[in-house]
């Protein structure tokens, strides 16, 4: 049975973390900016800016000075950290997550051997 309790715990959490929020922003935009990231993952600059510094020293992503802006790049090869998922490169977790979003629709009559379907009028 649920309660108050566990119905407010159970709508706070997410699959993904803001370090994972933030590497899909910038897998998604290499020159986006502190502030952009900030409200796209509906974070404080701050923490956006500790979340990057994080992701540099761990060896996840470069920075670059590019005017007066910085340019990321992720690093090619870089695996998750923790033990269950180590042996796994997260390039394809990006690449999944930071493509253009697609229809259902779109992606089943692109599918392979598939003939699209006509939805009823």
């Amino acid at each position: 049975m649920e309660n108050e309790h566990t119905e407010s715990r159970r709508s706070r959490w997410t699959f993904l973390t803001n370090h994972a929020r933030v590497l899909i922003a910038i897998a998604r935009d290499p020159g986006i900016r502190l502030r952009d990231i900030a409200a796209t993952c509906d974070l404080t600059e701050r923490t956006v800016q500790a979340i990057v510094t994080d992701l540099e020293a761990d060896g996840y992503l470069t920075r670059t000075r590019d005017g007066r802006r910085n340019r990321y790049v992720i690093a090619p090869g870089a695996r998750f950290r923790h033990p269950a998922e180590a042996d796994h490169e997260i390039a394809g977790l990006l690449a999944y997550l930071a493509a253009p979003l697609t229809s259902p629709a779109a992606t089943s009559a692109a599918a392979p051997g598939r003939e699209p379907t006509e939805s009823p009028a």
